[in-house]
């Protein structure tokens, strides 16, 4: 077996070859955390820079030296630090032309003063084994003397003049071109990725993802899909028709526009596929030759906007439906009142009461927007004008669908009405006691019961009325349910049963 102390020794002197390295290496070297502090510097620049290693290892890079006075130094250490930030940021070295720094010097008559030179440097990151940025290597590089109006003394020739100061100048023209190149860049990014719509990039035949914007992120459930082919980043669109239109503009060239176009997508991990709606639009990029080389994809999330139509067709469609049907209802009130009525004040006394009770139905609808109502809502509207007193209410609350709301209250209607006329409301003794329940919890049923006491004596009808009539029809035709009437001689008795298959209970 291999002796670790063995194994470890050509580590070691591994180790201290480069150390050596960076120590005796003439170029001027500074070697960073990744939150720009200094944990080394080498000997050559401690000579160029005259910082000393002991008094700048382990404080900020901007600390440890100050740019001295008369200098500007909010910009030149914005662009030391922009480029030593974009290394560690893109793991990608960057070059720095020229920045002015003045270093401390010990001037003629050995007194201390800053001097202003001009450096060119390059920041290289140093990555660990998982690729992460580990440290940064600052190199560092005084080209002062390539400059005629930094240089302090004349320069040796008219031709190192002429030369110096060229090279200078390409290089700051070429830095500032980047820099305001990135600038542009960073704001067209920021634009991209800030856009209300979503965006996306996708280049090659196998659309890859290049970028995305955040409303894109959003539309598919913040996945992981930078890198990713489309069919490998969203599985799910297999058979929806996509990748065949992205095909067909990389193939032809041509865009193609999508208009509330239908996507089912998975928005959330291990979930089922939600439902979309889209407006976008696939743009073709082409190089320089004219070649389609990518896709653009642009476009909005209109979910809201479709559902909303959708609803607002529905109720419109709904309230076409509504009115047809309660237009039939009244024509049959006012047929069958006309029948039962020959005095036309007697008449409109009936049609009214009929017309006012309809309207009292739709004003309990209209209140919870069309969605139903509740039991007791429909019998304490029709019987409150004989006093709470004379009416008991007892029943668990049941919320009815908008149609047998309708129903039932034409039909409570017309049985107040009679109470009135002809039974116990009819004297001031009587009493109405109405009790419902519900049964049959797997195809609910409600079973109420109307009991009339303490009115006059009651004889059964020798002919049914339209009330009768229209309280059967309702029960049984509209709502397919059962009623038993019963005229005891105490008072009558109703006993309804409606199925609640379209109505649900509390």
């Amino acid at each position: 077996m291999n002796d670790p102390k063995t194994s470890e020794r050509p580590v070691a002197a591994e180790t201290a070859a480069v150390a050596a390295a960076f120590e005796g290496s003439p170029n001027p070297y500074v070697l960073l955390t990744p939150d720009l502090r200094i944990i080394a510097v080498n000997r050559a620049y401690e000579d160029v820079t005259g910082g000393r290693r002991e008094d700048i290892v382990g404080r900020s890079l901007f600390a440890a030296f100050d740019s001295g006075p008369g200098s500007d130094a909010p910009e030149n250490v914005r662009q030391v630090r922009a480029s030593l930030e974009k290394a560690r940021d893109t793991r990608q070295r960057d070059h720095l032309a020229v920045v002015r720094f003045s270093v401390e010097r010990t001037m003629a008559d050995g007194a201390q003063g800053f001097v202003d030179r001009v450096w060119s440097a390059t920041h290289t990151p140093l990555l660990n084994a998982t690729g992460e940025v580990e440290f940064l290597l600052q190199h560092t590089t005084d080209v002062t003397d390539l400059s005629p109006t930094i240089r302090p003394e004349e320069p040796t020739t008219a031709l190192d003049a002429i030369v110096g100061g060229s090279v200078l100048h390409r290089a700051r023209s070429v830095q500032e071109d980047n820099r305001r190149l990135e600038t542009e860049r960073n704001r067209l990014v920021e634009m991209f990725m800030q856009a209300p719509g979503f965006v996306a990039i996708l280049s090659g035949r196998d659309h890859r993802f290049q970028m995305h914007n955040d409303a894109y992120s959003q539309l598919i459930g913040h996945r992981d899909i930078a890198g990713k082919t489309i069919r490998e980043a969203l599985p799910e669109l297999e058979g929806q028709g996509f990748y065949d239109l992205l095909d067909g503009v990389f193939a032809t060239g041509e865009p193609y526009e999508g208009r509330e176009s239908v996507a089912h997508l998975q928005r959330t991990p291990n979930e089922p596929t939600e439902t979309v709606y889209l407006n976008f639009i696939y743009q073709p990029i082409r190089d320089a030759a004219g070649v389609v080389v990518g896709i653009f994809v642009q476009g909005h999330d209109i979910t809201e906007n479709v559902l909303a139509a959708q609803r607002q067709k529905l109720m419109i469609d709904e309230l076409n439906h509504r009115v047809k049907n309660t237009l039939a209802t009244v024509q049959s009130i006012a047929v069958q009142t006309a029948r039962s009525n020959t005095d036309p004040a007697g008449f409109a006394e009936t049609f009214q009461s009929r017309i006012m009770s309809l309207s009292h139905t739709h004003n309990l609808l209209t209140q919870s927007h069309w969605e139903g109502a509740d039991l007791r809502a429909i019998l304490e509207h029709e019987t409150e004008a004989y006093g709470q007193t004379r009416v008991s209410l007892v029943g668990p609350p049941v919320s009815l669908a908008p149609a047998t709301v309708l129903s039932l209250g034409m039909i409570f209607h017309e049985m107040a009405t009679n109470a009135a006329k002809y039974g116990a409301l009819h004297t001031p003794e009587g009493r109405v006691l109405i009790d419902w329940a519900l049964a049959d919890q797997r195809a609910p049923k409600l079973r109420l019961t109307w009991r009339e006491i303490g009115g006059p004596k009651v004889t059964a009808p020798d002919r049914r009325g339209f009330g009768s009539r229209l309280i059967e029809r309702n029960i049984r035709h509209d709502l397919a349910g059962e009623i038993d009437l019963v005229y005891a001689p105490e008072g009558l008795i109703a006993e309804l049963t409606v199925p609640l298959d379209r109505t649900a209970a509390r």
